[in-house]
């Protein structure tokens, strides 16, 4: 195992293409990606900057790469029948207004979060060692990450529809009652910290139980996260789209009501909360709530 630290200082060169023919010289049994992240820490020489670097470029990246496809999209007129508010078209200025609202929050409350992420992860012993761990150790680790917040999302959510706190704190990320990619992290302050403790806490304290986990595994799951956020508020139902496939899977039908109605389906990722304690929204719930009634005043009847 490599530590990615200083203690490999004598490998570091003045650009990160020499660091890495260095490291790729002396470390041979290595894969490429992990020549790439150990070169990266070795040439910054200060871990605490690597990872905020890296953290930060991740973050941006994925999210307004990921919520470019839905803004062309929007912008296509082939693509309404797919849109569930079908009269509901964001506009370019919506967008723009959005997108920029999103930027200042990265770079004024999330960027304090990404900067104290190394120290936060060494604290709680997270690996940023390489080799990097295999495929189907991070896979059911993320599942149980998607788990753990979901359940976080679900019941901070839902506390937030209560009336002050939906008045002073939630309302702000309702301003689009029809949403769009972009307006997945459109929200106050307060909203941004509270929902990000839910997706990094998770993944915290499975290490501080196990003390096995790589940065990278948290990495894709906050990648996955994002994926799963900015589809949910897309605003776009499909035939392909994944619940079709997996039935507890939320994604835009389930989101979307939400914003359209302002209350019910809380839950992030997953169905199942919503399901078991009856907040599930939109035309569905309310036909089987109907038929639930139903069915309870005859059983009374027959009691009778």
């Amino acid at each position: 195992m490599f530590n990615s630290t200083s203690s490999l200082s004598p490998l570091a060169q003045d650009t990160y293409s020499g660091t890495f023919e260095q490291i790729d010289m002396h470390y041979v049994s290595l894969n490429y990606a992990e020549k790439l992240w150990l070169a990266w820490y070795t040439y910054m020489q200060n871990d605490i900057l690597a990872t905020g670097l890296m953290s930060l470029a991740m973050h941006e990246a994925v999210y307004f790469g990921r919520s470019l496809p839905w803004v062309i999209i929007d912008a296509i007129p082939w693509f309404r029948k797919y849109k569930i508010q079908q009269h509901k078209i964001p506009t370019k200025y919506e967008q723009f207004q959005c997108a920029s609202l999103v930027l200042l929050s990265h770079f004024t409350v999330e960027i304090v979060q990404i900067w104290g992420f190394h120290p936060f992860c060494q604290f709680f012993g997270l690996d940023t060692s390489v080799p990097f761990p295999s495929i189907t150790k991070m896979a059911y680790q993320i599942a149980i990450f998607f788990i753990m917040e979901d359940t976080w999302h679900y019941w901070a959510h839902r506390a937030m529809h209560w009336g002050p706190l939906y008045r002073s704190v939630h309302k702000i990320h309702h301003q689009y009652s029809a949403p769009f990619g972009l307006a997945a992290e459109y929200a106050s302050p307060i909203e941004v910290m509270v929902l990000g403790i839910g997706t990094v806490t998770g993944p915290i304290l499975y290490c501080a139980i196990t003390r096995d986990l790589h940065i990278l595994t948290m990495y894709f799951f906050i990648v996955l996260r994002l994926f799963q956020a900015i589809d949910a508020h897309s605003g776009y139902e499909f035939p392909w789209s994944l619940h079709h496939f997996l039935p507890f899977w939320a994604g835009a039908e389930h989101h979307d009501v939400h914003h359209e109605r302002f209350i019910g389906n809380y839950s992030s990722s997953f169905r199942w909360w919503d399901y078991v304690l009856d907040t599930e929204a939109g035309p569905e719930a309310a036909k089987r709530r109907r038929e639930k009634k139903i069915q309870s005043a005859a059983a009374r009847k027959k009691v009778q």
